[in-house]
């Protein structure tokens, strides 16, 4: 098992300084989460991905990349928040017709608006503060939930996922576990 994140340990902590004191795991392997440009395609028995996929700006290619990365009887498992019991329960549920937007106009296309309905519906600001904080935390490229779903909406977002993407398997298992949405997929091809 190799554990993959964005950046180490270390940069993490700069990133999200509150996190200074928790233990953290250091990665094996530095990649973008959403390509895996480092693992060869078909040569993971699993991927899991807890709390990530709401991270995701084009999460229909992410979709399709994780399936790539896995051999034939692999297992995608994926944990993301329950909007209803997180910070985001204020923020509208993700439209599928957004998803297929991102993936066909490129991530580019709705960022400045996921980042101000963040900073508006998450962290309160409204006008011109908004918009300021807004840009900044684009300019960062801080790592917001550019995605948010309610248990309906993730059901509704994965089987319209897996019909858009020809997924090559099923999706095996899916449960509401309160605060987070829980749910396997496996390739059968």
């Amino acid at each position: 098992m190799r554990y993959v994140d964005r950046m180490g340990v270390e940069d993490l902590f700069s990133e999200y300084p509150e996190m200074r004191g928790r233990q953290l795991i250091e990665p094996d392997i530095i990649d973008d989460g959403e390509t895996l440009n480092s693992i060869p395609d078909g040569s993971l028995d699993f991927l899991v991905a807890n709390h990530f996929l709401e991270h995701c700006e084009n999460l229909l290619g992410t979709l399709r990349t994780h399936a790539a990365k896995l051999r034939k009887g692999g297992r995608l498992f994926y944990a993301t928040p329950n909007r209803d019991f997180t910070f985001d329960r204020h923020r509208p549920v993700t439209p599928f017709a957004h998803l297929v937007e991102d993936d066909r106009l490129g991530t580019g296309h709705h960022r400045a608006a996921h980042y101000l309905e963040w900073a508006m519906l998450v962290e309160g600001k409204q006008g011109e503060e908004a918009q300021a904080r807004a840009e900044r935390l684009q300019a960062e490229r801080y790592s917001i939930h550019f995605h948010a779903w309610d248990a309906g909406g993730f059901f509704d977002f994965l089987a319209r996922a897996v019909e858009y993407n020809r997924f090559p398997g099923i999706v095996a298992h899916f449960e509401l576990n309160l605060h987070e949405i829980i749910c396997v997929l496996v390739r059968t091809r």
